[in-house]
């Protein structure tokens, strides 16, 4: 009985406090006192209620331009959208106070927020990649600044992630092509690929599906073009064994060069 009784009181207690506190803030929201406003917007932010101090520090911004306050307070409201996962705005205010304030104590790792803001706004390899390379851009923009930044292999690991992401749209526009058997424009693709990202972890991949659209390609030729193309086939298969001798796709190689050897030795 006593601790039921006493588990009421706290409910009613937090809800009176609760109430309160909603109570200072929409007068806070309302009140024209700009220091009240400011003080209000820190405390929240300081409690980790960041989405509420975003709607004060949206007030306070303007009033305070030009003051010695407005670089602080340009950090709070852009890291405030930060903290609540708004990276569109949090990306652009970031930009904004370091362009305001490039010798600011706070300038290196308002850069590295910004940074990471685009970032984060890269979606599915599947759809425009216009995010993704903006966010690149930031990211490397961010280490060429500050090499030593204690951010600099978080920004790092997170261009190898979103270079991944570019290269993985690049080879599936290609395989996609493949898979619709259009032949020549797959090749094309493919070698674009390769050149493009020498280093990338489809490589090996896109070397196989390359040499398995020319084997395609050649073998449904006119008979004219079956020979010359079939041989184009045998090189790109020689191009793969000697990268990857062992690789994932070795025996479908091997088989697709058998298949050319038997073609050719008709067609002669």
């Amino acid at each position: 009985m006593f601790l039921s009784l006493m588990k009421k009181t706290l409910v009613i207690l937090l809800t009176v406090i609760s109430l309160a506190s909603c109570s200072e803030y929409q007068e806070a929201l309302k009140s024209e006192d700009m220091g009240l406003k400011y003080s209000f917007a820190d405390s929240l932010y300081d409690a980790g209620k960041y989405r509420k101090s975003v709607k004060l520090w949206e007030q306070i911004v303007p009033a305070y331009r030009g003051k010695p306050q407005a670089e602080r307070i340009m950090y709070l409201y852009a890291d405030s959208h930060y903290q609540v996962e708004d990276y569109y705005l949090a990306g652009y205010q970031f930009d904004r106070f370091v362009s305001a304030y490039p010798d600011s104590d706070k300038a290196e790792e308002a850069q590295y927020k910004a940074a990471v803001s685009y970032a984060e706004l890269s979606p599915n390899y599947q759809l425009d990649q216009s995010e993704t390379e903006k966010g690149l851009d930031y990211l490397q923009q961010f280490i060429t600044a500050y090499p030593e930044s204690e951010y600099a292999a978080d920004a790092s690991e997170r261009i190898k992630e979103l270079s991944i992401k570019l290269q993985k749209k690049s080879y599936m526009v290609a395989k996609g092509w493949h898979k619709i058997m259009d032949y020549p424009v797959a090749i094309s693709a493919f070698d674009d690929f390769l050149s493009d990202y020498p280093g990338s972890p489809f490589r090996e991949a896109a070397f196989f599906y390359k040499l398995d659209s020319q084997y395609q390609y050649g073998s449904k030729s006119i008979y004219v073009l079956v020979k010359p193309r079939l041989e184009e086939a045998i090189e790109m298969y020689e191009t793969l064994i000697r990268y990857f001798p062992e690789g994932e796709y070795r025996a479908q190689a091997d088989e697709i060069k058998a298949d050319i050897d038997q073609i050719l030795e008709n067609y002669s």
